[in-house]
């Protein structure tokens, strides 16, 4: 092996991604076969997992396995397999902190479409633009719940930083809802708070069927549409753009900037969640790689630095543009109309 200022470099890391798209297979695997949430009564044999999924014996003992070497199960010398305390906070999908939303679509939906990216790159093309209403709706339809708790401790964080609605009534509207988690955990802040949830009309039953689950229906108005195009209103204390920046482009972002601002009202709050890289573009690699799956799967989509997104801030006329720690990938960005 070559030797560069002493140190040996070997091509492991190489060999370690060939095999990259393993581990969220497995995990999807996994949680669609229900194996995290039969542990998480107790460790448990193999034997015993396929009694309760009927999941083949051979299948369950290669994922099972594999797992533990990844950390997510652990295994002892009656070889009787129980969860990790990462896999029972995070994979066991009666629980509210579930993360496994997002790998239900790895097999199906994301890594079909990363298989063409030779030819993306090549043509700067996407597979299929889920940021367009006709191919996205179906999508988002299945997607945003499963995400939901990705979504929501940030939401939360929100919430209590803003600590809004003290006796009088507080107005959100709650951009590309979604699951409506955003104008959700506002609303359980306060009674006071009304949000205006606005979507694609297909997408529009999923955020009233969550807010149902909620009880929260009674404070919620929907509108639905583009959001280029739709009607907002005005005069509202809060907005949010819970991840959608990413998928909308630099030049429909700065547009979508623009018209919230005229739909808040003086001294009102946006508040934005995105997927942020460094100005430099080094890192972090979660934001590096999503800005790829936005290549892959939308027109014009990419991830964008503080700096970048600020500079669109102050454009369309906010100020004080500042960031928020926040459980998640990334801080939630705030900007003030004066």
């Amino acid at each position: 092996m070559p030797v560069t200022g002493g140190a040996q470099i070997t091509p492991e890391r190489i060999m370690q991604f060939v095999w990259g798209y393993v581990p969220p297979l497995i995990l999807e695997a996994a949680i669609r076969h229900r194996v995290f949430d039969v542990l998480d009564s107790g460790p448990k044999t193999v034997d015993e997992v396929h009694k309760e999924t009927s999941a083949s014996v051979r299948g369950l003992t290669a994922i099972m396995n594999a797992l533990v070497g990844l950390d997510f199960l652990a295994k002892d010398r009656q070889d009787r397999y129980s969860l990790t305390p990462e896999s029972a906070a995070f994979l066991v999908s009666t629980k509210p902190s579930f993360q496994g939303g997002l790998l239900r679509h790895v097999s199906e939906q994301l890594i079909p479409n990363w298989l063409h990216l030779n030819e993306v790159v090549a043509t700067g093309e996407p597979v299929r633009s889920v940021n367009q209403q006709g191919n996205g709706s179906e999508f988002f339809k299945q997607f945003v719940n499963d995400i939901f708790p990705m979504s929501y401790p940030a939401a939360q964080v929100l919430a209590r930083h803003l600590n809004a609605g003290g006796g009088r009534t507080v107005r959100v509207l709650d951009l590309a809802a979604g699951s409506g988690v955003w104008g959700i955990a506002l609303a359980q802040s306060s009674e006071h708070i009304r949000v205006t949830a606005v979507d694609w009309p297909d997408v529009i039953p999923v955020t009233r069927g969550t807010v149902g689950r909620f009880g929260l229906a009674n404070r919620f108005s929907f509108v639905e549409g583009d959001l280029l195009k739709a009607d907002f209103g005005s005069d509202y204390d809060i907005a949010t753009l819970g991840h959608i920046l990413h998928s909308e482009g630099r030049e429909h972002s700065r547009v979508l900037l623009a018209k919230t601002f005229g739909a808040l009202a003086s001294g009102g709050t946006i508040a934005i969640a995105e997927f942020l890289v460094n100005a430099d573009r080094k890192g972090p690699v979660n934001g590096l790689f999503f800005a790829v799956n936005m290549l892959v799967n939308t027109d014009n989509g990419d991830t964008y630095s503080f700096e970048e997104i600020r500079g669109w801030l102050a454009e369309a006329g906010f100020t004080d543009a500042r960031t928020i720690d926040s459980p998640g990938p990334s801080p939630l960005i705030l900007a003030t109309k004066p």
